[in-house]
């Protein structure tokens, strides 16, 4: 390593958010990358460790003691390239990855680990301000076609890939700009959609059409079939979590995925027909994943008169036992930059019925009822006599997604798992392939709900399988 004694010299510093009484009051971005000089610093804590255990907690498998003694070398560009080697989208996850990196590395330990992340968001950025990033057509092309059904970072990853192979690729959107959840679900102030708009421009310039507003059915599947020598569907998991409880149907209970990507179309200009608002209202947000707390943050800004968040589970650690789950994801009491912001958190919480105003208000939810919980080896038992209730003008269910929509696995005769997803091995032989001759499957749709390093990864490899199943063989890294 450039700095041997690197971790021994430097404590970790980590980036520098805008304080949060002043970025509430906007959409942006309010976490900038670190400056050279800090990301040197950061870059020379990594170890000689001998078996980089970050490189398993990755799922891309960055290749990060390379990058960061590239940083440490100043040898940026070189940076670059190492990180693009295995990562498309860094500006992604740089911002939104929860870096299980950084949960493996070996130096956390006994010490803060190293910033994984915040050196992928300072090696991406620099690249993109001093233009290093751009497009690399293919030289020639392979006069094969390949359809992709979805633009989320798996859909997205695969298409880069595969024009990097030299196949035609159009990617087909439901919405009226890639993304995916990219764009319509994670809060502007998380990830500001320019990162996004980028991409798709190099993209287009690397060969991929996109053809969006196209709601993929049951009549078009033959279509596609027959025009594309193989089709990709990276539809991801979109199917939410529900609680049916009394009072479901009131007005102002909401998924979260009904009210977040609102928000994102008035940000970017859009005509919002129906404009779901915490302005000035009690909110209850159902669930304590990130999801939720995007609904936290966003709601903050909209000006909510307060923000209350349940989880089911009980409150975790707030450090856990390394030596007994490290290298591994470890459960463990986590604050987001939107619970920073303002909002009660409860834990053991069950929600048993949404209740109705009077009067003009019957229709809409006032409140919720809810109880405490026990847990004992894993089974959850109500506490007697801890029902309360609290009042609530809007309730968001963060509850997570069960399963893709049916509809077009089945329109594909794409058989299913036993939990409703794609079944879709990653063996080597037959690398996400479906039940049905020439259509892959990847990311969420395939996986489940997950998180956009996974689905970047699922990407490139069904690129991979699907580059080799149309030239008999690939070059495409995995």
């Amino acid at each position: 390593m450039g700095k041997i004694t690197g971790f021994l010299e430097y404590p970790r510093q980590d980036e520098s958010p805008e304080a949060p009484a002043t970025r509430v009051r906007h959409w942006h971005e309010f976490i900038p990358a670190l400056a050279d000089a800090t990301a040197r610093t950061q870059a020379a804590r990594c170890m000689d460790c001998g078996i980089p255990f970050c490189h398993s907690g990755c799922p891309v498998h960055n290749l990060i003691p390379d990058f960061s003694d590239l940083v440490w070398s100043d040898r940026w560009r070189e940076a670059l390239e190492t990180l693009h080697a295995t990562n498309n989208f860094p500006e992604f996850t740089g911002r939104v990855c929860p870096a299980p990196c950084e949960a493996a590395c070996t130096l956390g330990i006994r010490q803060a680990p190293v910033s994984i992340k915040s050196l992928e968001h300072a090696i991406i950025d620099k690249g993109w301000a001093l233009g290093w990033v751009r497009p690399q057509p293919a030289a020639t092309r392979s006069g094969q076609r390949a359809a992709i059904v979805g633009s989320g970072p798996a859909g997205l990853a695969a298409a880069q890939q595969l024009a990097r192979a030299g196949h035609a690729v159009t990617v087909f959107e439901r919405n009226e700009r890639p993304g995916g959840l990219l764009r319509y679900g994670i809060p502007d102030f998380k990830l500001e959609k320019s990162h996004i708009d980028r991409r798709v421009a190099q993209l287009e310039a690397e060969g991929v059409a996109f053809r969006c507003g196209v709601e993929v059915g049951a009549d078009d599947v033959a279509t596609l079939r027959s025009d594309f020598d193989a089709v990709l569907l990276a539809i991801g998991a979109e199917q939410p979590r529900d609680l049916p409880l009394p009072g479901r149907e009131l007005e102002g209970v909401h998924f979260a995925m009904e009210f977040l990507p609102l928000q994102n179309r008035r940000n970017a200009g859009d005509a919002v027909v129906t404009m779901r608002s915490a302005t000035g209202k009690r909110v209850v947000v159902i669930g304590g994943g990130d999801t939720g707390s995007d609904c936290v943050g966003t709601c903050n800004r909209q000006g909510a008169r307060s923000v209350t968040q349940f989880e089911l589970l009980a409150q975790p650690p707030a450090q856990e036992n390394k030596p007994l789950v490290w290298p591994y994801w470890p459960i463990k009491l986590r604050t987001s930059s939107s619970h920073e912001e303002g909002c009660a958190r409860d834990w053991a919480v069950a929600t048993r019925a949404f209740l109705p105003g009077s009067g003009t208000d019957a229709q809409r939810v006032r409140a919720l009822r809810a109880c405490r919980v026990e847990w004992h080896d894993g089974r959850m038992r109500e506490v007697a006599d801890s029902d309360f209730v609290i009042e609530a003008d809007l309730v968001l269910l963060a509850l997570g997604f069960a399963h893709p929509q049916a509809q077009l696995l089945a329109a594909f005769g794409v058989e299913r798992d036993a939990r409703g997803n794609a079944r879709a091995s990653t063996l080597a032989a037959d690398g996400y392939l479906t039940s049905t001759p020439r259509v892959f499957a990847a990311g969420d749709v395939r996986r489940g709900q997950s998180l956009v390093v996974w689905a970047i990864r699922e990407g490139r490899q069904a690129a991979h399988a699907i580059d080799t199943l149309l030239r008999g063989r690939s070059d495409l890294p995995r």
